[in-house]
Parts: structure tokens; sequence; C-alpha cells
């Protein structure tokens, strides 16, 4: 399974423009093979456009969504769609299972290769530091996997990282790959690669952390980049620096259950 993580050059409130990135990576992501394409959080409007929440917000069955699967379908990938800002009234209207019936939330979905919506992630843990997330938004309850042609995927988001339990949970539903795309910004840098090296080394699993890259004057804040692919024995597969770029790397289920069946660590936990 070739996997993609696509760091991706974000402007504040530039709907088109990064909606346009978007497309072109997941494009040229597919013509070199790729099977998954993972987004960064927030990479439609950049995390830290707080006041542009409202106004981009979207149901899941609304045309932003429409746009997202066509990248999808048009391109025959498994598309993770970083995270948007989700209208939680419109989806409900829709007949979606959401945590409230009014609010936003920060929403991943995993698009299949024919664009049907096969997982949908809302962000567990809401940042609050120098960030109106936690103001703004309602947190998720769900914690969905997909199987994705015999690979088991898990999703959650940024700030969810430094909360292990969450990933826990995700190994007891048998996940093999933990996608988290991301707005993570300097100067924690060294925390998003030790958080990211960790959950894979705990949970015996790849985890793909893809993060954006720009900088958001009115936040006075700069993403890190520096996207990783980590596999199950936490040795970095495949990683960047903090320019946008695009990187590739092979995730083997196989490999996830062959090193938990050397290593069984998993086996010795206890309540």
């Amino acid at each position: 399974m070739e996997l993609a993580l696509a760091q991706l050059e974000i402007e504040p409130g530039e709907l088109e423009a990064n909606l346009t990135r978007a497309a072109e990576a997941v494009a040229a992501a597919a013509a070199e093979g790729a099977d998954i394409v993972v987004l960064p959080e927030q990479f439609v409007i950049g995390f830290f456009a707080f006041d542009d929440y409202p106004t981009h917000a979207a149901g899941l069955d609304e045309p932003l969504f429409d746009r997202l699967a066509a990248m999808a379908t048009d391109n025959a990938v498994g598309l993770v769609a970083g995270t948007t800002v989700e209208d939680l009234a419109a989806s409900a209207a829709a007949g979606y299972d959401v945590p409230a019936t009014e609010g936003y939330a920060n929403t991943a979905v995993f698009f299949d290769r024919d664009g049907s919506q096969r997982g949908v992630y809302r962000k567990h843990h809401l940042f609050g530091y120098e960030s109106a997330e936690s103001e703004l938004l309602v947190p998720g309850q769900q914690l969905p996997t997909v199987d994705f042609e015999g690979l088991t995927v898990g999703m959650t988001t940024c700030y969810d990282l430094r909360f292990p339990e969450l990933y826990r949970r995700l190994v007891d539903k048998g996940v093999e790959l933990i996608v988290v795309p991301s707005a993570w910004p300097y100067p924690r840098v060294e925390h998003w690669k030790t958080l990211g090296r960790a959950r894979a080394i705990e949970n015996l699993c790849y985890v793909a952390t893809t993060n954006g890259s720009g900088t958001f004057p009115a936040a006075e804040t700069t993403l890190c980049g520096q996207s990783t692919v980590y596999d199950p024995w936490g040795t970095t597969v495949a990683s960047v620096g903090d320019e946008p770029t695009r990187l590739t790397a092979t995730v083997d289920p196989q490999q996830v259950r062959a090193v938990r069946a050397s290593f069984p660590a998993l086996d010795d936990r206890r309540e």
C-alpha cells in the first residue's frame, strides 16, 4: 500500500487557492502510484483563520465535500481530507450522526476510491492555548476505523497526539495505520517529532503525521511542517522539512502483524 502525505502551503482564508493546491497535490500523488493521500488539518482555510470558520463551514452533504470526493474519484485514490470546518446543524439535517445539532466541528473524512464517505472523524481534543478552537468548536465523540483494501486505518488530529489513551482505543479496534492531519506550529517541533514516534512505538503500528506549511501573520504563527511516516518500531520511514512538498512511503499491514507477533507487548497490558 503506497501512502502519500501532502504537506501543503495554506493561505489563511483563501479557500479556492487552497483547494486548488490540494487537488493538484492529490493528482500528483496518484500519478506517482499513491493508494491513499492524506491532507493536513484545516487545509481549506487554515487552522488559525478563526474568523473564517463560520463563513466556510459546510455540512457533510454540501458542495465542499462533493469537491473533496471528486478529488478521490478523479484520481482513484483513498483520500483522507485533512480536516475542514463542519457545520453540525447541516450534517444533522442530512441525517448524519453528530455530537451536537448546532455548532461546528474539526472534521476529517476518509473517502474511498469511488468517492464514498467511509469514515468521519471529529477532533476529540480541542486546543485552547493561544487558540480559539476550544471556544468555537464542538469536540468529537466517535472513533471510526476504515478497512481500506486489507489495511485498517484510524484517524486522529493534531493536538490528539498528546492523549495516548485515544490511540489505545484505536489499537483495540485493530488499527494498523493511524493518520494524523495537523497544523502543528513552531516552536514545538520536538514535541511533534517525539509524540508521533511514541504513538507508533507504544501501539506497534504505522503513524503518519501530516502537517501544513506556511505562516499565519494574524496569529504570529508558522507551521513547522516535517510530516513523517513512522513504522511499527518507531523508525522514520519518510520525512520532510518545513517547505510545501509531498512524501510517500510503503505501508505493509503484514509488517504490523509480524512486529506484534514477535514483540507482543500489547498482550501485557493491565487495567
